[in-house]
């Protein structure tokens, strides 16, 4: 367990801001579950917060979730971009029509499947999603920079933490992520 900046034991106090723990070095075994849990909810909380915060920022282009899911799964069908976005069919039926009509996707045979087919991102769709991945980084970082309160510590800290929470592999149930 390391600790810097502290003139107190993080854990003394169940009530302090999550911001408050900067600069503290510990593993989350020296704090009570209860604590962890706290943060984490807070962690969740926070990070929804920042993404609408971005998106009334930011005018977004038709069905960029649907493309950032693309980048995330890979080729992958109608019904199972339909679930992992927790729409209907439809729904992502008409939202992959629109965005094979701007020609950010194209549909092709499903090799395991001949009833269906696969969608995958077209050389456009992923420029049409790094530039808007690239406007929300600018978007945060001007947010960022308004506050020389942290350093490039905490925000690398930051993305590694929410990096391996969503990388590290987990048998899926409800509940789970």
């Amino acid at each position: 367990m390391f600790l810097t900046k502290a003139t107190r034991w993080p854990w003394d106090d169940s009530h302090r801001p999550a911001s408050q723990y900067i600069g503290f070095r510990c593993n989350l075994r020296c704090v009570s579950q209860p604590e962890v849990e706290r943060l984490a909810s807070e962690l969740v909380v926070q990070a929804a917060r920042l993404v609408r915060a971005v998106r009334r920022a930011l005018e977004q282009p038709t069905g960029t979730r649907a493309l950032s899911l693309l980048d995330e799964l890979g080729p992958a069908t109608v019904t199972q971009l339909a679930h992992a976005d927790r729409c209907s069919q439809p729904t992502m039926t008409g939202t992959v029509r629109t965005l094979v009509e701007h020609g950010w996707v194209r549909r092709r045979p499903n090799p395991d499947d001949a009833r269906s087919s696969l969608v995958e991102l077209t050389g456009q769709g992923r420029a049409v999603l790094e530039e808007t991945r690239r406007a929300h980084g600018s978007a945060v970082a001007a947010r960022l920079t308004r506050d020389n309160r942290f350093g490039v510590d905490e925000l690398a800290t930051a993305v590694a933490v929410l990096k391996e929470v969503l990388d590290a592999p987990v048998a899926h149930s409800r509940g789970s992520l």
